[in-house]
């Protein structure tokens, strides 16, 4: 098989060497998603393995969709707080049962699907103006950064201050430096680790760097300087291989959908409510990841668009069928961009990867938090110096961009910023008069309405 002329290498100025070492460093970034998505859903009442098994496998179809249908670095898997709004608000909260929740991410899909084909997405896409993209790649930076700095606990919660930073004298005086300390520690130094081979310009530096602070934590468990509690939640980083190397059946998940709420007001709002989270996450990854790699031409529109959201769009109801909540394009998809991924076969190896977990989930469930939290930290900074390509002398554009960037971080959600962000350019562009010289989309007009509606009722 000629790649090159599969995924036009050349052409992006890219090889295969480059591309392999992205798709590996992506994978390895959001490789979490095959431990963390079990335990979420399983509160729902869900069969822990079988979504392990509903997860690899749709991650693997949507990401080899995305490059075979947009030829994009992009990659896809169930997402991190929808996930988390199925079990905890749709299921637990409502009341509904896990089945009629996966009915309606299903339904999602498909409405998704008609509007990737009628060019609605693509539409929002482009009316974003390009201050605000710079803006949304730069607030998916310092969002990213956070989840990073959480996942490792280098950043804890703080009943006073909501957030603060981890003690380690506090840590030292509990007992509870031999596991949780020693992470953050561990964290930290791959975080140093990280950034002296970006410096020093070393291929692989992000993959690199999650690999040897991997090797330090177990270098620190067989030393007994690291202690794993499972039931604090940190468990051994040698990959268990004592249950063998089967894959686990999805059958308790697969085709598991029930549309006997599917006509109620509640059942649509529910239904809405993946859908608003889903499209602009996703818009807003694009965005970000596509500006940050230079995909976007003079007008600020992303050249094959329609297969990247036609992809999403499918992954999410492949996804439900399978047995998991919604599909979409993940952040993490960054940190090979920043490998220099960029085109398809970026994509094609993390799905790869994916498949292979299927056998190999000993390994992939061993690779802890704190060691992939580095990668998240480094990327952020490399994707929030898109704020450097904002006007920063126009306020009527500066401000609306700042307002997106702090959005993200401090309500924990890309699409919250992006409301933010579209709602003030609007209203202030229009108050000051702004808006003939601005040339603002209708559809502008329109999503600031929308964004004001979703806060009113939703």
């Amino acid at each position: 098989m000629n790649l090159d002329k599969l995924f036009h290498l050349k052409e992006h100025n890219t090889d295969v060497k480059t591309e392999v070492i992205a798709g590996i460093t992506t994978f390895m970034t959001m490789a979490y998603i095959l431990a963390v998505n079990p335990s979420i859903l399983e509160a729902s009442g869900m069969d822990r393995g079988a979504v392990f098994t509903a997860t690899a496998v749709a991650s693997f179809l949507a990401t080899c969709l995305m490059a075979l249908l947009s030829n994009y670095p992009f990659v896809l898997a169930p997402g991190m707080g929808l996930n988390a709004y199925f079990a905890y608000t749709v299921v637990l909260g409502m009341g509904y049962s896990w089945q009629q929740a996966l009915a309606a991410v299903f339904v999602e899909g498909l409405i998704f699907i008609v509007l990737s084909l009628t060019n609605v997405r693509e539409a929002l896409f482009n009316a974003i103006p390009m201050n605000l993209k710079h803006a949304v790649s730069a607030g998916i930076g310092l969002f990213i950064a956070f989840i990073g700095m959480q996942n490792a606990k280098i950043v804890v919660n703080d009943d006073a201050t909501l957030v603060s930073l981890f003690s380690f004298k506090n840590s030292v005086a509990q007992g509870t430096f031999t596991s949780e300390g020693i992470t953050v520690l561990l964290a930290l130094i791959g975080v140093i680790i990280t950034a002296i081979f970006m410096v020093k310009n070393i291929k692989g530096g992000i993959l690199w760097g999650i690999l040897i602070t991997w090797i330090l934590g177990m270098i620190c468990q067989f030393a007994g300087i690291y202690v794993p509690n499972p039931e604090a939640g940190f468990y051994s980083l040698l990959p268990d291989f004592s249950n063998g190397l089967s894959i686990p059946s999805m059958a308790p998940t697969f085709m598991q959908v029930d549309f006997s709420g599917l006509f109620s007001m509640d059942f649509l709002m529910i239904m809405f409510a993946f859908l608003f989270v889903d499209m602009f996450d996703t818009l807003g990854t694009l965005i970000g990841v596509a500006s940050k790699a230079n995909m976007l031409d003079a007008e600020g529109k992303l050249p094959k668009i329609r297969g990247a959201l036609m992809a999403d769009a499918v992954g999410t109801s492949a996804g439900a069928l399978c047995g998991t909540s919604t599909v979409t394009t993940f952040v993490e998809s960054a940190s090979g961009v920043a490998e220099g991924g960029r085109t398809g076969l970026t994509g094609i190896v993390a799905a790869i990867l994916f498949g292979l977990s299927l056998f190999l989930s000993p390994i992939f469930l061993a690779i802890p938090s704190f060691a992939t939290a580095p990668a998240l930290i480094i990327v952020g900074f490399l994707m929030i110096t898109s704020i450097t390509k904002i006007n920063l002398d126009d306020y009527s554009e500066a401000i609306p961009s700042f307002i997106a960037i702090i959005a993200m971080p401090f309500m924990y959600s890309i699409s919250e910023g992006i409301a933010m962000g579209v709602i003030s350019y609007v209203v202030i562009n229009l108050v000051t008069g702004k808006t003939k010289e601005k040339k603002i989309s209708a559809l502008m007009y329109v999503l600031a309405v929308l964004f004001v509606l979703k806060y009113v009722l939703l």
